[in-house]
């Protein structure tokens, strides 16, 4: 079977290609996918060239982590059934060419146990469901009382939202005057605006490397810093101040499956919505454009390709 995909060939380079996909086999499931979205985080490290060294790295790679496709073709082991609407987070199908994270392309294949099942309902906004999940896995434990996220982008959005759910009070900083609107139940602030040096809990997700010491002078004595962003350059931070403060800083990595289980349960319980996070839409034959908007537009908070004309 053949796919047409997303081919990120080198550093600043993008085309669509026809692929062979791999055989399925009994456990697997071939999806036929209808979205996909584009990463601001990692895709675009992976696209300037600037992607610290990371397992699996290389060119030429299929990129995309967040598809929402049909079942055509379920193994007899895979758990699934053809005509089931799927969350794909990415794949590895692709022969030769590296799936990191593989998932834009319009047919996957993938093993029935990688898969999410979800209400076809939730249409294109199924993709947002790996960012929530990450935002989850962030999160950790209960907020008590205020605390600061920085960055209003999607992941910023749903850190605030499910920081709500948790009882908590979500201050948001952000830099950027277009991207401040949007917020509802918490206060979007300019840094320079905030006064407060008590927080117990940071939560950064903008991946700016410099942020730490700033971020450090807010903190409440043993609060805690979490690093959600994904960061290309080294990071540091002054001693004293955070000695003082008994600093803690602790890394959200990854998110993993009973994040996501928990996502599930809240979006499907009516608890976290995904409305309002999707800005821009592109066929997928217009990737190459989609990309450089993705990227390039402040105005784009996520970004979507859709496959369903491929």
């Amino acid at each position: 079977m053949e796919t047409r995909a997303i081919v990120l060939e080198q550093p600043g380079r993008i085309i669509i290609d026809t692929l062979t996909l791999d055989a399925a086999g009994p456990s697997d499931a071939v999806v036929a996918v209808n979205w996909s979205g584009i990463s601001t985080g990692t895709e675009r490290l992976l696209w300037s060239g600037r992607m610290p060294a990371f397992p699996g790295m290389g060119y030429p790679l299929v990129p995309g982590y967040e598809s929402v496709g049909e079942v055509v073709e379920a193994g007899a082991t895979s758990g699934l059934s053809i005509g089931q609407t799927v969350f794909v987070p990415g794949a590895r199908c692709f022969g030769p060419v590296r799936g990191l994270f593989g998932g834009a392309a319009s047919h996957l294949v993938s093993d029935g146990a990688r898969l999410v099942p979800i209400d076809s309902g939730l249409a294109e906004r199924g993709i947002l469901i790996a960012l929530a999940a990450t935002a989850y896995h962030a999160l950790a434990a209960k907020p008590a009382g205020r605390s600061l996220i920085v960055g209003h982008g999607v992941l910023g959005r749903l850190l605030a939202r499910l920081t709500l759910i948790a009882g908590g009070e979500p201050v948001v900083w952000e830099t950027n005057p277009i991207r401040v609107a949007g917020a509802t139940g918490y206060d979007v602030v300019a840094p320079e605006s905030d006064e407060r040096r008590d927080y117990a809990i940071i939560t950064d997700v903008s991946g700016d490397a410099t942020i730490l010491d700033r971020l450090i002078a807010r903190l409440a004595p043993n609060g805690e810093i979490v690093l959600a962003g994904f960061y290309e350059a080294p990071l540091a931070f002054d001693f004293p101040p955070a000695f003082l403060r008994e600093a803690r800083i602790r890394i959200a990595a990854q998110w993993r499956a009973d994040d996501l289980a928990a996502v599930m349960a809240l979006i499907e319980g009516g608890r976290l919505s995904l409305d309002g996070l999707i800005t821009h839409r592109r066929p997928a034959d217009q990737a190459p454009d989609a990309y450089r908007t993705a990227f390039g537009d402040p105005e784009c908070l996520k970004m979507i390709l859709d496959w369903r004309a491929a």
